[in-house]
């Protein structure tokens, strides 16, 4: 039996409670359900279990903006953020609404009924759903595999090699020496986290990232929750992030000589005298081509300051029996290697989306607002900034959504769907972000466009005004009846 709904949510994660959250607030009359692939919720604060895994972004920004974060801590654990997510769910009702097991493999739009249908897996059996409104909160990682280059000679290691993506609950590294592939947020975040049982762990990196270190405790937003309250406490404390995270971006971007010297006097600072800083904390590119990886309280710093961690900035030649032989001719010992070497991209969770009986291919699509699909009716989807927060823009799309569907009730329309009729739009990549997790991929996901409202924005203060407070009509978004209904009128 086929049931039908009036929204469908893809995704049990950050985004997908949130979304649903956004939506039973607004209508609680409205049926919705979230289709869950895995058994949990959580999607990537479930799916990372490696030693250490935290947020690299503080939590009043990567918190809900209607449910403010009360720990102490704002850059947070994996499993208080976990627990967060989940509490979220369970006391808005919103896990009950949740289909676990259930794998969305495709999903199309008929025009004529104004509405998709969605086939989903669910213990090998195909499960069939109808619904108004569909809202993908899959996000863009790859659940099934992380990226791991292929390395010569891995066959002839004679030690454990992990994914961070994939870590085996029973890994026992007390003890051993330890090589973590990488320099990214994993990397970073591995290698104090593995010092405590670990005989010694090297970060072996190809060439350095520009690394912060941030109090894992935000002194004013505590001081301010003890005396305002938690609820009177979170906007200020948010808003207060969002503005230094906005500013270190735009200096980054306009004043980068200026930003480098700052991190690096930062650096210099933290490590033992006579480090080779230049060697392994002086990256090829400039602050904000990639993301800034933020290490809480110095953590990394001490760990090799007290000489529990070392950090070697070289290729890898190959593998040997007894550990990773190096382009300098240097060989690291390991009995654990940890390839902390990227994630890969997936785009909406590789479901086939198709608009009256014709495949939709995402490259040939645009992103209006960076949120829903040129050609792609009644559809949303959440992508968060590269340069900030993921929930930042993932609370602003629920919003907009919200307000998408109170219009399309109000006024009597079955559908909206974006189109790019207009010639002087040229194509832009969808992600602006030169990590190799994004440029590896970039090429299967839609188009961003050289102007708005088809530009990806990457300012929260910006897409405050533009999703939660602008006009919902323009040019480009049209809203209709189904066919047969009525006069059709387009609203533009």
């Amino acid at each position: 039996m086929t049931e039908h709904l009036d929204v469908l949510i893809v995704g049990a994660g950050l985004s997908g409670v949130g979304a649903a959250h956004h939506l039973r607030t607004a209508f609680p009359r409205k049926n919705y359900a979230i289709l869950e692939a895995r058994d949990s919720i959580g999607g990537t604060w479930d799916l990372f279990r490696y030693p250490g895994v935290r947020s690299d972004s503080d939590m009043q920004t990567l918190g809900y903006r209607f449910r403010p974060w009360t720990d102490a801590k704002a850059i947070a654990d994996g499993p208080s953020i976990l627990g967060y997510v989940r509490d979220t769910a369970a006391e808005a009702g919103i896990d009950r609404h949740i289909r676990f097991g259930h794998q969305v493999v495709r999903a199309a739009w008929s025009t004529q009924d104004a509405r998709w249908t969605v086939e989903a897996e669910h213990d090998g059996q195909p499960v069939t759903f109808t619904a108004k409104f569909l809202y993908l909160c899959s996000g863009y990682y790859d659940y099934a595999a992380g990226h791991t280059p292929e390395f010569p000679g891995l066959e002839d290691f004679g030690g454990t090699v992990v994914h961070p993506q994939h870590w085996p609950e029973d890994l026992d590294y007390t003890g051993k020496k330890v090589v973590v592939i990488g320099s990214g947020a994993t990397a970073v975040t591995l290698v104090p986290a593995m010092t405590d049982r670990a005989a010694h762990v090297t970060m072996l990196q190809r060439s350095p990232t520009y690394i912060l270190s941030l109090p894992s405790e935000d002194a004013l937003a505590n001081r301010l929750r003890g005396l305002l309250g938690a609820r009177l406490a979170y906007p200020i404390a948010r808003w207060k992030n969002v503005a230094v995270s906005t500013l270190i971006y735009q200096l980054s971007r306009r004043r980068p000589g200026l930003v480098k010297a700052m991190i690096r006097r930062a650096t210099v600072k933290q490590l033992p005298a006579g480090y080779a800083v230049d060697t392994h904390f002086k990256p090829r590119y400039q602050p904000w081509d990639q993301r800034l990886c933020l290490v809480p309280d110095g953590d990394l710093f001490r760990s090799l300051k007290r000489g529990d961690a070392s950090i070697v900035t070289d290729r890898i030649a190959a593998f040997t029996k007894t550990g990773i032989r190096l382009e300098s001719g240097d060989e690291l010992e390991a009995d654990v290697v940890v390839t902390a070497t990227g994630l890969r991209l997936l785009a909406f969770g590789g479901i086939e989306l198709a608009v009256d009986g014709n495949p939709v291919k995402l490259p040939e699509t645009m992103a209006y607002k960076g949120m829903m699909l040129s050609g792609v009716p009644n559809f949303a989807f959440t992508i968060g900034y590269t340069n900030a927060s993921w929930t930042l823009k993932a609370d602003l799309v629920g919003e907009y959504v919200v307000r998408l569907l109170r219009h399309l009730d109000r006024h009597g329309f079955d559908q909206c769907v974006p189109v790019n009729d207009d010639p002087a739009v040229t194509e832009r990549p969808l992600l602006d972000f030169d990590a190799g997790y994004v440029q590896r991929s970039i090429d299967e996901f839609p188009k961003a466009g050289s102007r708005p409202p088809w530009q990806l924005g990457m300012s929260y203060a910006h897409d405050v005004v533009k999703l939660r407070h602008g006009k919902l009509d323009d040019s480009a978004l049209r809203f209709s009846r189904r066919p047969g209904t009525g006069a059709g009128r387009l609203s533009a």
